[in-house]
């Protein structure tokens, strides 16, 4: 059965997608060319420029949905947690954790802010973060188990700490044990907020 314009257009831009994520994260925006990005995904050049005007567009769009994914996942093991404090600490250890493996870190502490800007790369990482932070901050605070006295200036302050967190563990310069200490020091942050 023949498919639709929007059908078409959906599967190729999601191998697009695909085959810029995957690149993206093996070895840079720099050190991956457009054609390639085609290639990959197998579709010509123009496929993609019409369906991205720019490497940067197409790198953004990529950026979103691993922020999107990183969020998912990390309100997925939060979730499995029986309390708000629990839930708080391994959802920010499981965010942690996730974004230090090297395609994620790639992508998200040192591509997106060089390649679109401080800016908006505080304006996606606000979006998905700052909402689930804040919820589970008030959600802590709400069952008696934080000395949090507003949720919203302690979310961004949180998230402040956790974005250096992850750009410290991320950039693939410590050790495991420097990695666990920068963890432990996160945690201990945690603990004096409880």
């Amino acid at each position: 059965m023949p498919r639709t314009q929007a059908e078409r257009r959906e599967v190729t831009q999601s191998a697009l997608l695909a085959a810029a994520r995957k690149l993206f994260g093996e070895r840079g925006f720099a050190g991956v060319p457009i054609e390639e990005i085609a290639s990959e995904a197998g579709v010509t050049r123009g496929a993609l420029y019409h369906h991205f005007k720019s490497k940067e567009a197409l790198f953004a769009m990529v950026f979103e949905r691993v922020e999107q994914e990183l969020i998912m996942h990390a309100a997925g093991v939060a979730g499995q947690e029986p309390d708000p404090w629990s839930q708080l600490r391994n959802g920010c250890r499981a965010f942690l954790e996730a974004v230090s493996e090297p395609p994620m870190a790639r992508i998200v502490l040192q591509d997106a802010p060089a390649v679109l800007g401080w800016q908006k790369w505080r304006e996606v990482d606000l979006k998905y973060s700052l909402a689930l932070v804040t919820n589970a901050l008030k959600m802590a605070m709400d069952a008696g188990q934080m000395r949090v006295r507003t949720p919203e200036p302690a979310a961004h302050l949180l998230l402040g700490a956790l974005n250096e967190a992850a750009m410290m563990i991320g950039s693939g310069e410590r050790s495991e044990e420097e990695r666990e200490e920068v963890l432990a020091q996160f945690d201990s942050l945690l603990e004096g907020m409880r």
